[in-house]
Formats: C-alpha cells, structure tokens, sequence
C-alpha cells in the first residue's frame, strides 16, 4: 500500500514538475509548483519523516510560493506573451532521458560506502525528529546556518535596494 502511495504522487510530482516549466501563465505554473511541493510533503511522510514534511508544506508551498506569485504580481508577468521554442524542449527532454539512464546505471552499479551515521533508529524514537534535527543545526551544522541566514539578509536588502532605485 505504501508503495503504491509513494509511486501515485512521484507520477503526479513528475507530471506537476514538467507542467510548471510548460505553462503559459505564470500563475498556473506557480500553482502547480505548489502541487509538486505539496507531493513531496506526502513523499516525505512515506520516507517516516513528518516534521521535514511539516517543514515543506510551512515553508515552500505556503511562504515560498506567497513569494512567487507576489513577484509575478508586481511584475505583471502574466500579460506578457511568449515565445516557445520546441527545439529547446526536446534537447531537454533528450537530456533528460539520458540523464535518467545515466543516474539509473550508477544505482544498480554502485556500491554502498557501508558508512553508517550517529542516528540509529531507537534514537530516532527516543528523541524525536525535531529534537535531533534542532541538535545538529546548532550544534555541527552552527556555522553554515548562520551563513545561509546572513545571505538571505544580504539578498533581502539587495532587492530592497533594486526597488527603490526604479521608483
């Protein structure tokens, strides 16, 4: 049954994925990456991972996206007319498909490290998900949390910035 579950929402996180690049307007394109953020939510609560699914749903399909279609919005890109170009489609799907044979020959050709982490899973049961995940952002992982936080600050003031010389 799980499995089922998992291949009937990665189908349709495909099918969602591909629709985002081929919509006309970009706020169905936006909606259906909304779609595809909310089927990896399900895929990671097939994966036993509820609070990275929490996380998805919280962060990418509901501020994330917030984000998109207000600077679509204050773009005014959905009255824009574009031009398609059907060459560039095929070479990506070409590329695409080799891609996938390439990644898939690695799979069933390669050999696992054998390497195991800290995280057992009684450990995983005793503390929780989040309790872990809090450890090792603030304990191993201090230093390249800190910098994605002061990027973000630096890009934030950077659009700011752009903004205001434009009005």
């Amino acid at each position: 049954m799980l499995s089922i579950l998992f291949y009937l929402f990665a189908t349709v996180a495909i099918f969602s994925a591909f629709y985002v690049t081929k919509a006309r307007n970009p706020v169905n394109s936006a909606l259906c990456l909304v779609t595809t953020f909310i089927c990896f939510a399900v895929l990671y609560i097939t994966l036993d991972a509820p609070f990275m699914a929490a996380i998805q749903i919280i962060v990418y399909a509901g501020a994330i996206i917030v984000l998109i279609i207000f600077v679509i919005m204050l773009l005014n890109l959905g009255t824009a007319v574009k031009k398609r170009y059907t060459h560039a489609l095929a070479w990506g799907a070409a590329l695409s498909v080799i891609m996938l044979f390439i990644t898939n020959t690695f799979i069933r050709r390669g050999v696992p490290t054998g390497k195991l982490g800290d995280v057992t899973t009684q450990m995983i049961h005793s503390y929780g998900h989040t309790e872990l995940i809090g450890m090792a952002l603030f304990t191993e992982f201090l230093l390249p949390f800190e910098i994605a936080s002061i990027l973000l600050l630096v890009a934030i003031v950077g659009a700011i910035i752009l903004s205001k010389r434009q009005v």
